[in-house]
């Protein structure tokens, strides 16, 4: 399993435009084939910022997704948001359990 985290820092003020863009984003990421989970979720002590959590089952799934129109869609719209930042991590997980 392949695991991407990070941030994703705005103009605040773009928020709203933001999570129309988000909505069909993970509405489709979420369907693709070898998703695990996909989030993006608002930093309760940072305006602005976004804390990013996804899932995939393999090398595979994610290159897909790079590719897929949608990704290239919403990247296409990245300028109208303000980003000031972006930090990405990828980490392979040999397994997963449940801790609570």
């Amino acid at each position: 399993m392949i695991i991407i985290s990070g941030t994703v820092s705005l103009d605040p003020s773009k928020a709203d435009a933001f999570h129309v863009a988000l909505e069909a984003l993970v509405t489709a990421t979420r369907a693709e084939e070898g998703n695990v989970s996909y989030g993006f979720y608002v930093d309760p002590l940072e305006a602005g910022t976004y804390r990013i959590f996804e899932e995939w089952a393999d090398q595979a799934a994610l290159d897909a997704h790079m590719g897929a129109d949608h990704m290239a869609a919403f990247m296409g719209q990245m300028g109208d948001f303000g980003v000031t930042g972006i930090e990405l991590h990828s980490y392979q997980a040999s397994n997963k359990t449940k801790f609570m």
